[in-house]
């Protein structure tokens, strides 16, 4: 086999309308950005920067790396948020080598910035970040050059202290994720802080210095992973699914091991299996296109070898799932490799959420997250919300009701399975930010939390302590109707009372305060009792102590499984009515 170095694969990410697809546009001289919708990416795509085009865009600053650089070039991907990356998946990682964070400099970090470095977090991918749109920052004059360390020279004082400030607003806000960081030209360790690059993706200032790091990065930490067998099996990635005129349903592939020829089979997840194709055609981007564009931005090819983003046409693409592996049937155990990576991917718990998304690449990202907040998940699935989704997550409601929600990632929800959430009760979180989801969920089970403990707080019979007030007994019985203050806990309807002797008077059958009907009183509260089965001045005394009397299991249960929910004076008043009745037991 013959092992050559292969381009890093890049994958830049961030907040909608942060400066994502500019930036690539900056890099490929192309206009891409006023062909999409609003101005905002509207799918995936990936462009190869041959070294050439870096080295002319960088000029000496390479030699400051002082790196002989041996990679081809560079394979950006650009996508919107989190698709691309998620679906740039493989066995322990994603395919990407490298993330360029776009952060507008003026807006810092906003929903989905939060969503990308949790990700890259979780994937483990080391990531530069462009701190874009220097050029809106006032009084900034634009210099036509491409190196940071020129234009800011030619700066006043006050854009040089504004953008410094930003800057650091970067640095605390990295910090608070947990990462260090540093403008590019004040790093010390390149290990452990990550670099940030002002940059203007409109005007070009800052390009040089991002592609310079970018290259450099690569080639010094990132060598060993970018050796690969260019004449293997050709291994890659399915970013996407999408049907071409005259080519029928395609595949667009990120290959990042091997080589793919034309009738070569490959293999690849669909619903429930593994399928094969035999490929009929391959596309490849020209240098500087993207891999999105029309088809006569491609040219077909005999074969193609890692790193690149290819288009793959061939029958019984269909039901090919994005985030699937792509393997050549060349490959040994390539239906193994495949199922077990499946399996990984749709392990499942005995009880948990039902999660669903539109990709095996979206249903990894939200599993990792959710396990990283130490939640479980009974069942995973590809594909729209299904009625049958909402009867599963019904059915843990009884043993696991924390659990019975569905979450959708990136899907719909059937008409039928909607009726079926509100007739039942089930609770379905969806949309198309990873995080805010699991944030929705979180938010979701906290509120579900809050609501069991006040039902469970209502249920319980709580200690508490009261003392009969002088000269304040309204009617002696049937019921007697007394004042009492609280001293000690909580008092409800419904309670039975002991004195101190542990000999229980009565029930507690209403409290009142100025006319108004009380559910509750605590310690301080004084109001007008109404108890049954006692007569005033019989069994019951002015200036008398009484208690709350706890059956054992009451007592057992506030003492050891919901302590947590008594104040220290509810703790104290316990000890003391458990005095009581041991004193009683003894006689």
């Amino acid at each position: 086999m013959l092992a050559v170095i292969r381009q890093p694969i890049i994958v830049v990410m961030g907040h909608v309308d942060h400066g994502k697809t500019t930036l690539l546009d900056r890099i490929r001289s192309t206009a891409i950005t006023a062909k999409e919708a609003g101005g905002i990416t509207q799918h995936i795509g990936a462009s190869e920067v041959p070294l050439d085009v870096i080295k002319k865009t960088c000029g000496r600053l390479l030699e400051r790396l002082k790196a002989n650089i041996t990679i081809p070039g560079l394979l950006f991907i650009d996508t919107p948020g989190h698709e691309a990356f998620t679906n740039l998946r493989k066995r322990g990682g994603s395919v990407a080598d490298l993330a360029i964070l776009v952060v507008d400099v003026t807006k810092n970090f906003e929903p989905q910035t939060l969503e990308a470095i949790e990700i890259l977090k979780e994937y483990r991918t080391p990531f530069i970040v462009a701190a874009n749109k220097i050029d809106v920052i006032t009084g900034w004059r634009s210099t036509g050059l491409s190196g940071f360390a020129e234009a800011i020279s030619g700066q006043s004082s006050s854009v040089v202290e504004d953008l410094e400030a930003r800057v650091y607003a970067l640095i605390g806000a990295l910090s608070g994720v947990g990462f260090n960081s540093e403008r590019f030209d004040r790093v010390k360790d390149f290990k452990k802080e990550v670099l940030i690059c002002p940059i203007s993706a409109k005007t070009g200032e800052g390009i040089a210095e991002l592609l310079m790091y970018a290259t450099g990065l690569s080639q010094r930490f990132l060598e060993d992973r970018l050796e690969i067998e260019v004449n293997g099996a050709g291994v890659g990635g399915i970013i996407e699914r999408k049907e071409e005129k005259g080519l029928g349903t395609t595949i667009d592939v990120i290959l990042y091991n091997g080589s793919l020829k034309v009738n070569d089979t490959i293999a690849f997840a669909a619903p429930n299996r593994v399928s094969t194709s035999k490929i009929k055609a391959l596309l490849k981007p020209k240098p500087l296109q993207e891999l999105r564009e029309s088809s006569s931005k491609f040219y077909y090819v005999d074969s193609v070898s890692a790193a690149a983003g290819i288009k793959i046409s061939g029958s019984g693409l269909e039901e090919a799932l994005p985030g699937s592996l792509v393997i050549s049937t060349d490959y040994q155990n390539y239906e193994k490799e495949i199922r077990s990576e499946l399996q990984e991917v749709f392990e499942v718990d005995k009880s948990g959420v039902i999660l669903k998304s539109d990709s095996i690449g979206g249903i990894e990202g939200l599993s990792k997250l959710l396990k990283g907040a130490g939640m479980s998940i009974s069942k995973k699935g590809i594909g729209k919300v299904t009625k049958r989704d909402v009867l599963d997550a019904f059915s843990i409601r009884a043993t696991d009701p924390e659990s019975a929600v569905v979450v959708a990632f990136n899907v719909a929800v059937e008409q039928e399975a909607e009726q079926e959430a509100y007739a039942t009760g089930v609770n379905i979180i969806g949309g198309n930010i990873i995080y805010k989801i699991v944030d929705d969920y979180k938010a979701w089970l906290d509120e579900e939390r809050k609501k069991g403990r006040q039902a469970l707080e209502k249920a319980l019979v709580f200690p508490g302590a009261v003392r009969t007030l002088r000269n304040s007994c309204f009617r002696v019985s049937h019921p007697a109707i007394f004042g009492i203050e609280v001293v000690a806990g909580r008092i409800r309807p419904g309670v039975q009372l002991m004195n101190r002797f542990g000999d229980v008077l009565g029930t507690v059958k209403e409290m009142q305060d100025n006319g108004i009907s009380l559910q509750e009183a605590k310690k301080g509260d004084s109001l007008a009792m109404s108890m049954d089965g006692v007569t005033y001045g019989r069994q019951l005394q002015q200036d008398e102590d009484l208690y709350v009397f706890l059956n054992d299991d009451d007592e057992r249960a506030l003492r050891y499984k919901f302590s947590g929910l008594l104040s220290e004076g509810e703790v104290d008043v316990l000890d003391e009515i458990s005095r009581i009745k041991a004193q009683k037991r003894k006689g």
